[in-house]
């Protein structure tokens, strides 16, 4: 296990916000060296707050991923929205992170009026630096600096971890010194059933077509030792969907689709455990769950533990 020497030892919580879509997921999966939260495509992936723990040698950083956020047109929405409100009231930095390839938007403006009167040091932090001209950041820059007082603009790639590195020495001298909260091995406060359950739906999302992505919830039923081989574990999940129809696409023709989410979401359950894996996976029907809130809770939406 890696020593912390405690001499002026810093620790914080970050906060990561911004639009849907750019690149949270992928900035902490980065940093933390290895899959914690759900990479897609498709906007709003990221539902509950998800804390990644980098610990080093100086300081400990606890990010906490939010929800991307978007005008809420459901209970399910309401709660993404509350939970990325929510993680601004007590953190020590605020990632505000935009998409260099989009110009500011209203969703940014929304975001910024948010976060007015905010005593916290909010960084603006622009991705995707590798999509587009080195000319073109001078511009992006320039559209975002007069709306807030940011405490730091850092420009990364969090693809290809151009400038990642400075910004993490950036947000260190903002944190106050303070504990190790977490071993220093640990690196996320999510238990493994969270995390595994966010990997199949990962894998739904990147084999699913529009109708999909914000109708699925995953609920897994069972993770236990196989009685008869010790070195494999069993996993028992059900992929909840809102219609009939979903139910049909996300099983495919001859159960192909359920069966290549079962193969790919497998791989990545195995190296979060460290074992073999049998997943089993059903996909079962529960009309409206997202308006429900008994359904929100039963499928892991809690607004007590946010």
């Amino acid at each position: 296990m890696q020593q912390v020497n405690n001499n002026g030892f810093k620790s914080g919580f970050i906060s990561i916000i911004g639009r849907p879509n750019v690149g949270k997921s992928t900035f902490l999966n980065r940093v933390i060296g290895q899959k914690i939260a759900i990479m897609s495509d498709k906007p709003q992936t990221t539902r509950n707050k998800v804390q990644g723990v980098l610990t080093q040698s100086s300081s400990q950083m606890i990010f906490i991923d939010t929800p991307g956020i978007h005008k809420p047109k459901h209970k399910l929405g309401e709660f993404m929205l509350k939970v990325a409100k929510n993680t601004l009231r007590e953190v020590d930095v605020i990632m505000f992170m935009v998409n260099a390839e989009q110009k500011i938007g209203k969703g940014d403006e929304f975001i910024l009026e948010m976060l007015e009167g905010n005593k916290t040091p909010v960084f603006l932090v622009i991705n995707k630096i590798d999509q587009i001209h080195p000319d073109e950041l001078v511009d992006i820059i320039a559209s975002y600096k007069d709306k807030y007082p940011f405490a730091e603009i850092v420009p990364i790639s969090a693809l290809q971890g151009n400038n990642v590195e400075n910004l993490l020495s950036a947000i260190e001298k903002y944190l106050p010194e303070g504990p190790q909260y977490y071993p220093a091995d640990q690196v996320t406060d999510h238990p493994e059933r969270f995390i595994i359950s966010e990997l199949i739906r990962e894998k739904v999302l990147h084999l699913t077509r529009e109708e999909i992505p914000h109708s699925i919830a995953v609920v897994i039923d069972k993770i236990k030792r196989d009685e008869e081989n010790e070195d494999k574990i069993r996993v028992q999940a059900t992929i909840m969907v809102e219609r009939d129809s979903q139910k049909g696409i996300v099983i495919g023709k001859r159960g192909a689709l359920l069966k290549e989410v079962g193969i790919r979401a497998r791989k990545d359950i195995e190296m979060l455990l460290g074992s073999k894996v049998y997943l089993e996976l059903w996909v079962k029907v529960q009309k409206d769950w997202r308006n429900k809130q008994t359904h929100l809770r039963d499928f892991g939406f809690r607004e007590d533990e946010y």
